[in-house]
């Protein structure tokens, strides 16, 4: 079956939560598919500036979905970019100030953290791989337009928080924390402005994914694939489920659809 473009989201989906490394088998898969003329593209939740754990397919990526669609680019070229409005962004440091909780917030530029707790370091640092030399002086950061906002909060604060926003949207791919972009904003809309792009219909894209803030993009691609790997609410929706990260999934899923022998 011939696709022109691939999307994979990054953490649980092309890296290990196990290992924290690229399968060697998913590395192969997409030097393969690229050698066949099949577009690679990421579709990940994190920032530009938290993505260093792809050094081994890096050469192989030709487009960037980042920031769950807040922020996606190709070359020099960027395809989209939405901010959050001022009110949303205070509202919901704010609310992360009265429940003494931390929050990631994304500038254009920079990354910091609001009211910095041991939590950040665990999740970022330990989970991620992403520790706290990446991070810039919040009063820089929000000098600048916000593009997401990841604040420490339960699903049950998440649903408090959500209504008091003028227009912003949320995707949880952990227990940790919610990711929060501008209104209308997600992986779907943000595979939507890279097929746009790229001159090529959403029926041409296979997209991969594991967690909650994948739901959008496997929706939205000409096939949705649910790693073995991935919550309850992504395998019910997804076209077809492959194995695990860590039992070859990527290969396997392209294998399945015929875009590698």
């Amino acid at each position: 079956m011939n696709r022109k473009a691939l999307f994979f989201d990054i953490d649980g989906t092309l890296v290990s939560f196990k290992t924290h490394v690229i399968p060697s088998s998913t590395v192969e898969a997409l030097q393969e598919a690229h050698d066949h003329g099949t577009g690679v593209y990421i579709a990940t939740g994190r920032p530009v500036g938290f993505i260093n754990n792809l050094g081994q397919i890096k050469h192989l990526i030709d487009g960037w979905l980042t920031t769950n669609g807040a922020y996606c680019f190709i070359g020099d070229k960027v395809v989209c970019k939405h901010v959050f409005q001022k009110h949303d962004v205070d509202t919901v440091l704010d609310y992360c100030a009265t429940h003494d909780v931390p929050a990631i917030v994304v500038g254009e530029h920079h990354i910091g953290a609001f009211n910095m707790k041991p939590e950040i370091v665990e999740v970022f640092g330990k989970g991620l791989g992403v520790g706290p030399d990446l991070l810039s002086p919040i009063e820089q950061v929000l000098e600048e337009s916000v593009l997401q906002i990841s604040p420490f909060v339960s699903p049950e604060q998440e649903a408090e928080l959500m209504p008091l926003l003028e227009s912003a949207n949320s995707g949880r791919w952990t227990p940790s924390f919610a990711d929060l972009t501008p209104g209308g904003v997600d992986k779907g809309t943000g595979l939507e402005a890279m097929a746009k792009a790229l001159g090529i219909s959403l029926a041409d894209t296979i997209a991969f994914g594991d967690g909650g803030n994948d739901l959008a993009l496997i929706r939205k691609a000409g096939i949705g694939i649910a790693m073995g790997n991935a919550n309850q609410v992504l395998l019910d929706a997804a076209d077809y489920i492959t194995t695990s990260v860590d039992d070859d999934g990527v290969m396997n899923g392209l294998r399945h659809f015929g875009v590698i022998e």
